[in-house]
């Protein structure tokens, strides 16, 4: 397990309380009260750290290198009735985003999301999670496909952003992106959007146009990364941490300016402290989410979502 800053007393009590265990395995003396009482200030300790998170250690926490990523929601949750689905039928197959058709007990749904990797060399092939023109033509197609078969679709999204290279741009990132914003706003099947990570501008955006958005806690959704922020306003990513203040991107921030619909909690410690809970509670709200939105007709669901955006950032006095 790697421990971030903020987390460094947790570690020192973690390590505490193995000794202690050690000692006690290899010898006749009774630790078993010490290790309860460590087991204990171990547990407060935690409580104490997460429940008064900045929004900038939700950043980190976001980022954590231990956090899962899409196709590990799938594969926990799908299981071997996931099918990967390559290309966008004009350039070539992006591979930081991947997509496919996969099930949740009975109910199809096709899956689409951004995946990063998890060493230097899985990072370069997925080129960080940030997908390319090619990557969000595919996701369409992936769209187009679901909606021509009724199934419901469901986005994960985890980017910095979208790719800003040269080549991305010759090959229409912008376009890209506003088209898939404009065909999820009409496409007649649910959309069920979940943030597990970072949720950072068009990147986001460009699959991120749902029936239903959720928020993992201990996630970010924002126009800008709060280094890039930072160094835009004080040409400097040194107060990376004000600007992630100022920026309330976190998923309580979302919920009160009505951005998103709902928190899906997480276990204490954060996605990666207790992976197999979190695949069962982003399954289990996936289902209960798509059960109420199957009940509305095709009409009616475009007609919500495109009500849900237009009113976003309306103020009255």
């Amino acid at each position: 397990m790697e421990y971030l800053e903020f987390e460094l007393p947790i570690k020192e009590l973690q390590e505490q309380y193995e000794k202690a265990c050690k000692i006690g395995a290899d010898s006749d003396v009774d630790v078993t009260g010490t290790c309860q009482q460590l087991e204990k200030k171990i547990e407060d300790t935690k409580k104490d750290i997460y429940k008064n998170l900045t929004a900038w250690q939700r950043v980190q926490l976001s980022r954590h290198p231990n956090r899962p990523y899409t196709l590990n929601y799938i594969q926990a949750i799908c299981g071997d009735t996931f099918l990967e689905l390559h290309g966008d039928r004009n350039y070539g197959d992006d591979k930081a985003m991947i997509g496919g058709l996969g099930k949740i007990g009975d109910q199809s749904y096709m899956f689409i999301g951004q995946q990063k990797g998890y060493n230097t060399k899985t990072r370069q092939y997925r080129n960080f999670g940030m997908a390319n023109p090619e990557g969000y033509r595919k996701a369409l197609r992936l769209m187009k496909s679901a909606e021509k078969f009724n199934i419901p679709v469901v986005t994960f999204i985890d980017t910095p952003g979208a790719f800003p290279g040269l080549e991305a741009e010759e090959r229409g990132q912008g376009e890209a992106i506003a088209r898939n914003i404009i065909e999820m706003s009409q496409l007649k099947v649910p959309i069920i959007s979940v943030i597990i990570g970072e949720g950072a501008s068009g990147g986001a955006l460009g699959i991120g146009v749902g029936d239903r958005i959720l928020m993992l806690e201990n996630t970010w959704y924002s126009v800008i990364s709060p280094e890039s922020c930072s160094s835009i306003l004080w040409r400097s990513w040194e107060h990376k941490q004000t600007a992630a203040e100022a920026l309330k991107l976190t998923a309580k921030d979302m919920k009160r300016l009505k951005i998103i619909d709902q928190i899906v909690k997480e276990p204490l410690g954060g996605a990666h402290s207790d992976q197999e809970k979190t695949y069962k509670t982003v399954a289990s709200t996936i289902t209960k989410t798509f059960g109420e939105l199957k009940k509305l007709s095709a009409e009616d669901l475009v007609n919500q979502r495109m009500d849900k955006y237009i009113n976003i950032g309306v103020y009255k006095d």
